[in-house]
């Protein structure tokens, strides 16, 4: 076997010790609109669709009432500009490696239920993630935001609960990580985690070309990450080989870092 032919550690593990192949690390991505994923979290997903994992997306609109006024200007009607931000969230998830669902729950306003919760726990079960990516609890300026945040925690904890009704496996109490809003300033995001995305940040760029609908956030998040890639370096200390320009995006924790050392 060459080395290109060799398995992955954890898939040697597992064949040494005679057992099936571990599953692979998973992401779910739980975002209000069709460009969330891209502007906020496309350099993570990117990373760890790159390093085999699965990514999952869910998303709950389309953002077609609030996050299309390109289209609406235009003069298109409802259901093209939904088939439109579809295309474009399929084109970006591919482009980035994942599988992007749509609940098309309708937006502004996206108003959290228990219904669309119930859907949320069948995925989280179905999809069993090691980390779950999505908005902070705070936006001023979108609604939507929140009201995604509220159901994908209380779907995260339903999914623990091995009484509540279902199919699928109970899940553990996977991290959540927080992206960042468009005005951090304003929804008390503050950058605790810095991700380092240099490596895939032509493919992060590459998806959110895929979003004509919203072309003129294009260089508002290229710029935002590489001011969190300043952010990176400084914090990282000289001497770590860093690239010179290094792309970064930054999130935030809600529940503890478990550790069984500082570092």
């Amino acid at each position: 076997m060459t080395h290109a032919d060799a398995p992955s550690p954890e898939l040697s593990t597992s064949l040494e010790q005679g057992g099936p192949p571990s599953p692979p690390r998973a992401t779910l991505v739980i975002t209000a609109h069709a460009g969330d994923f891209v502007w906020r979290a496309g350099g993570a997903i990117a990373l760890a669709a790159s390093r085999g994992e699965k990514v999952t997306i869910a998303c709950l609109t389309f953002g077609e009432r609030g996050e299309s006024a390109k289209a609406w200007r235009e003069g298109k009607k409802l259901e093209e500009i939904k088939a439109i931000r579809r295309d474009e969230a399929e084109r970006a998830a591919a482009t980035l490696g994942a599988e992007v669902r749509f609940f098309d729950a309708g937006d502004y306003p996206l108003v959290a239920t228990a219904e669309l919760t119930d859907q949320l726990v069948a995925v989280y079960r179905e999809t069993q993630p090691d980390v779950v990516l999505t908005h902070p609890t705070e936006d001023p300026y979108n609604g939507d935001h929140p009201a995604a945040n509220r159901m994908a925690l209380e779907a995260r904890v339903l999914a623990q609960a091995i009484g509540y009704p279902g199919d699928g496996a109970i899940i553990g109490a996977p991290p959540v990580f927080y992206f960042e809003p468009h005005q951090p300033e304003m929804s008390g995001f503050k950058p605790e985690v810095l991700l380092d995305i240099t490596e895939v940040w032509e493919t992060k760029r590459g998806a959110m070309e895929c979003l004509g609908a919203q072309q003129h956030l294009w260089d508002y998040y290229t710029d935002l990450a590489v001011r969190r890639g300043v952010q990176l370096k400084r914090n990282a200390g000289p001497n770590l080989g860093l690239a010179h320009k290094t792309m970064a995006e930054a999130y935030m924790r809600p529940y503890p870092q478990i550790a069984k050392e500082l570092a």
